[in-house]
């Protein structure tokens, strides 16, 4: 019996950097079509990154999901910004803007200029909440204040090396209702610096993460009295983004590189 076998194009792109092997690491799986989901989630869990994006072309534009090794998620900033790194380099989209849709998270958009590439995405709803025990106790000191956006806790301390120095308990984060936590201070050398946990998800730490940006820019543009930001989310690897607040909007400039391609098996 012959058995029929699916080639997949993959691109493994850095993404929110200038050079491999820092910034945050995504797959990027052009599709024909939607296969089922079980399929694009195991190709997730076989890719072992903390995000894979798959994307179908449709007239205009372009349907965008996005999968962690262990679920579908609502939004991804530096999958999204992979996406389009390889639409611009690799899959012959011409135009200096890219038009993608989300079932989740409605329409997204991505323009080029020169090496930067600017997410387009909705700000979040956010609000001051009050430190709770559960909360609390995720950390070993002290913090300043605790917001609360749709989908992550955004927890601020006293100064950059708090964040870069810290040591947080997983254990409790994971027990959170949130998709994780965002943990942030005013930055040294740029306007705020972050980190981002969310074992609720399978991502311990995620090195670089575009959709808190929407979370962090509307925080850090009101408490420093300007719409024009700059950030590092200080991870291990690194990664540098330019946000900016438009109306209810933010857009989240970065640049991106190229680790690999090559073609996926699908008996």
């Amino acid at each position: 019996m012959c058995i029929q076998i699916m080639e997949i194009k993959i691109y493994q792109i850095d993404a929110f950097t200038n050079k491999v092997f820092s910034g945050n690491s995504a797959a990027v799986c052009p599709l024909n079509g939607w296969l089922d989901d079980a399929i694009l989630q195991k190709i997730a869990m076989e890719n072992n990154l903390a995000e894979t994006a798959f994307y179908v072309k449709k007239d205009n534009h372009y349907e965008i999901r996005w999968f962690t090794p262990t679920v579908e998620v609502d939004l991804c900033g530096h999958a999204t910004l992979a996406t389009a790194f390889v639409l611009f380099h690799h899959e012959n989209h011409t135009e200096n803007n890219i038009n993608f849709f989300s079932s989740r998270s409605g329409h997204l958009t991505v323009a080029r200029e020169l090496n930067y590439l600017t997410l387009n995405f909705p700000l979040d709803e956010i609000k001051e909440v009050a430190l709770t025990s559960e909360i609390a106790n995720c950390f070993t000191s002290s913090p300043l204040t605790v917001i609360k956006g749709k989908t992550d806790y955004l927890v601020i301390f006293e100064n950059e090396e708090a964040i870069i120095n810290m040591n947080p308990n997983f254990e409790n984060i994971a027990k959170l209702d949130a998709r994780g936590v965002i943990v942030s201070a005013k930055g040294n050398k740029v306007d705020f610096v972050s980190r981002f946990f969310a074992p609720q998800i399978g991502i311990i730490e995620d090195p670089v993460t575009g959709s808190a940006h929407t979370t962090l820019t509307p925080y850090w543009s009101k408490k420093l009295n300007k719409t024009t930001l700059t950030a590092t989310q200080v991870s291990s690897r690194g990664g540098e983004l330019k946000c900016k607040v438009v109306q209810d909007r933010v857009e989240i400039s970065g640049q991106a590189k190229l680790f690999l391609k090559g073609l996926l098996y699908i008996e």
